[in-house]
């Protein structure tokens, strides 16, 4: 639920795992077979000796550099300038607003605290819960809500599930329509050394 495009990072990741898988048998023939190794090495001595002439030829004028050295740095340049805006991309969509609605009176908004602060005090008595944030993101149509839950050690996931079905179902009640909810219930560290609730 964010701005993350998902086809472009899963068809890298894809290009990179077939280069991988590529690269492994290569590894193995050249650590088991002499005959491979030489031949490999031979190769890369002869690519090597191509790329150094490649590169006398093409010199620049009065210079020991060559045009072929200005256009690949001139390539690493862009490349590390379009990795930094890829970075930047990554995540985003958060807003601080849940639903907004139009109308011919003016436009009334719900920001996000107001739902934050309604499921965190629906929440606060519950023994099984330790923690909750709650968070909005840009989703096609409108907004969309994450509800975060730190479930406390042995806790049912079902019966908070349940619990949640139950907050979101009158948050979209109090808001007339419905958002889209992603709820995730986790447990970790801060779960395994908190104090276990005890019922007699």
């Amino acid at each position: 639920m964010n701005g993350t495009r998902r086809g472009l990072n899963r068809a890298l990741l894809a290009l990179v795992g077939l280069l991988l898988i590529a690269a492994g048998p290569l590894a193995v023939l050249a650590g088991s077979s002499q005959e491979f190794a030489q031949a490999w090495t031979r190769t890369g001595t002869d690519f090597w000796a191509r790329v150094q002439e490649q590169l006398a030829a093409a010199k620049i004028p009065g210079q020991e550099t060559s045009w072929w050295t200005v256009a690949v740095m001139g390539v690493l340049v862009v490349s590390a300038i379009l990795l930094v805006c890829w970075i930047v991309s990554q995540g985003g969509g958060r807003t601080n607003q849940l639903a907004r609605d139009d109308g011919d009176a003016g436009t009334t908004t719900v920001e996000t605290a107001v739902a934050s602060q309604a499921i965190k005090a629906a929440l606060a008595g519950n023994k099984q819960v330790l923690s909750a944030s709650v968070q909005s993101w840009q989703v096609k149509g409108g907004s969309g809500l994450k509800i975060s839950l730190q479930a406390r050690k042995g806790a049912s996931p079902r019966e908070l599930a349940e619990v949640l079905d139950e907050l979101v179902n009158g948050l979209d009640a109090l808001l007339g329509k419905e958002i889209p909810v992603l709820i995730r219930i986790k447990a970790g560290t801060r779960s395994r050394f908190a104090r276990t609730e005890r019922v007699a």
